[in-house]
């Protein structure tokens, strides 16, 4: 199993920047994903941003140019730089770990983190 911990949400106001991060622990197998997703008020989860262990980048078209993922290997940490942030990136934010073991295909979430984007 893999635990992942979120923080740094919070309430900001339109324009403002937030970091978020996230530490994985536990049974992490290697190459993986790490990521961001979001789940806006009414509607269904998105992506946000991904890395891979090599450091390849996937970003939802709404956030690029504003929003940055990193990532450390070594600590099993994920962040996620959100800047100029707009009243349409208010979501739960999740952090997920997902990739290919010898059991199979695995995806692990955490419990989410609250961003709220308002004046």
């Amino acid at each position: 199993q893999v635990q992942l911990v979120e923080s740094g949400g919070g309430l900001v106001q339109p324009g403002g920047s937030l970091r978020l991060s996230c530490v994985a622990s536990g049974s992490i197998f290697w190459p993986n994903v790490m990521g961001w997703y979001r789940q806006p008020p009414g509607k269904q989860r998105e992506l946000v941003a991904t890395m891979t262990s090599a450091s390849n980048t996937n970003y939802a078209d709404s956030v690029k140019a504003r929003f940055t993922i990193s990532r450390d290997n070594a600590a099993n940490t994920v962040s996620l730089q959100m800047n100029n942030l707009k009243p349409e990136d208010t979501a739960l934010y999740y952090c997920n770990l997902q990739g290919r073991t010898f059991s199979g295909y695995r995806s692990y979430w955490g419990q989410g983190t609250q961003v709220t984007v308002s004046s």
